[in-house]
């Protein structure tokens, strides 16, 4: 809004609050990427499904269905203020018309007594003033629950709070490995706090993803940027995969086998099912060949002769593991373990690339440092050079030197050509042909 002069962004609640100029407290949804950030993929096509019911969500997780009885014009990222048991609660419009009876159906929800709660009205100042005094306790809630619970010796830790929008009430999320009894902490927490209190449990995964972070992907972690509810993962899935089973590997920053085990589970249990299963050794004319590698995507299977090491490796088809053990159930051994009328399987590309060495680049710095301090010495070097090349031609030079003197003008005119070449290579050749020259000038005068 262009007159709003202060926003802060509330974490996890997926709205942004602030102040006007004129003094009135506003809350606009906001359009970051969230848990509950849903793509409507029906919203260009008509309605076909008439409904009252809209989706409101809260803070993390916590969502609901309400029924618009005063037929209000809401739509998505609207705050609104719902029916709360007891009071009210304020929270952002999430999904309207079609796509919520499909998510009513999708996570079975079921309201109580058939009667859902009811949407008042769109939320006032007064509302968001008082849902932001709420918001600013719950830190200073959590910290004290905390060393409460501490206190008591009870086997728990509170995760995050939540206070509903007209503080009457607030829900404490809190993490166990067994069944806490909290039935005394819940009087302590309301002597203390002075409101009514709920106790929700929470796991690892969800606990990791209301903090959030970087998986070891390089991604923003699942739990955290997309995923809202939570399959169990067990080994199983890294079996089928052939991962091996290392902890370190499988273990994701909640202590607790990754969700991603169980993205690609699927595809390799379906491969995997039409792969042949071998119970013995394959039995061929040269020997046996035991299994000690397969690939469920390629659909090949690798063979040795040994059962305790990898000698004469082979690597067959699926379909061809079935021919043979056809042929051993029958009583018969193949003649080979590759098929004759069958190419052999290329292998694999590596998908190495062949560079130079790593300081490669430091050499040519260094060359380039030294040739700054010899740019003086060049041409010397030149000239050093191209001097012991002078006796090769001494003999074109020598008949030269005859011609010019039998046409009359000796050695003079010759003089005068070297005099006018440039550069010190030019002198310098022009002293050695005087000096070569001066005895057979000296026999023919």
């Amino acid at each position: 809004m262009a007159d709003t002069k202060y926003m802060k962004a509330e974490v996890g609640r997926g709205c942004a609050m602030g102040v006007t100029e004129q003094g009135e407290f506003v809350a606009v949804a906001s359009g970051s990427c969230s848990k509950l950030e849903e793509r409507d993929w029906l919203n260009d096509y008509p309605d076909n499904i008439p409904s009252d019911i809209v989706e409101v969500r809260f803070k993390n997780t916590r969502r609901g269905f309400y029924q618009n009885v005063n037929n209000l014009d809401v739509k998505e990222g609207d705050i609104v203020a719902v029916e709360a048991s007891p009071g009210h609660d304020v929270g952002v419009v999430s999904l309207v018309g079609d796509m919520v009876a499909r998510q009513i159906r999708r996570i079975g929800f079921r309201p109580f007594n058939n009667e859902y709660k009811k949407l008042y009205r769109h939320a006032r100042p007064y509302d968001i003033e008082r849902w932001q005094e709420a918001i600013a306790m719950e830190h200073e809630t959590m910290i004290r629950s905390r060393q409460i619970a501490a206190e008591m010796g009870l086997d728990m830790k509170i995760g995050d709070v939540e206070y509903q929008a007209d503080k009457n009430k607030a829900i404490f999320y809190y993490i166990a490995e067994g069944r806490v009894d909290f039935r005394e902490l819940i009087k302590v927490f309301a002597d203390q706090f002075h409101i009514r209190i709920e106790m929700k449990q929470i796991g690892a995964r969800q606990e990791a993803g209301r903090i959030g972070g970087i998986g070891a992907c390089g991604r923003e972690l699942c739990c955290a940027s997309w995923i809202s509810s939570f399959s169990s993962v067990t080994t199983t899935a890294a079996r089928i995969q052939d991962l091996a089973l290392n902890p370190l590997k499988l273990a994701g920053q909640c202590s607790k086998l990754k969700c991603c085990l169980m993205y690609e589970y699927d595809t390799y249990a379906d491969a995997r099912r039409a792969m042949p299963r071998l119970r013995e050794p394959l039995q061929v004319a040269d020997g046996e060949y035991y299994l000690y590698k397969t690939d469920v995507l390629a659909r090949t299977m690798s063979f040795s002769t040994s059962r305790d090491a990898i000698v004469n490796s082979k690597t067959i088809s699926a379909q061809r593991v079935r021919e043979i053990l056809a042929a051993n159930r029958e009583g018969r051994k193949v003649d080979s373990l590759e098929a004759a009328d069958v190419v052999a399987l290329v292998a694999e590309p590596s998908y190495c690339v062949e560079e130079d060495s790593i300081t490669r680049f430091d050499k040519r710095k260094r060359n380039k440092r030294k040739n700054k301090g010899n740019k003086q010495s060049q041409p010397q070097q030149q000239s050093q050079q191209q001097q012991p090349q002078q006796p090769q031609t001494q003999k074109p030079h020598d008949a030269e030197h005859n011609q010019h003197s039998a046409d009359g003008n000796g050695g003079g005119g010759h003089h005068n050509g070297n005099n006018g070449r440039k550069g010190k290579h030019g002198n310098s050749h022009h002293r050695h042909r005087n000096h070569s020259h001066a005895p057979q000038q000296k026999t023919e005068a």
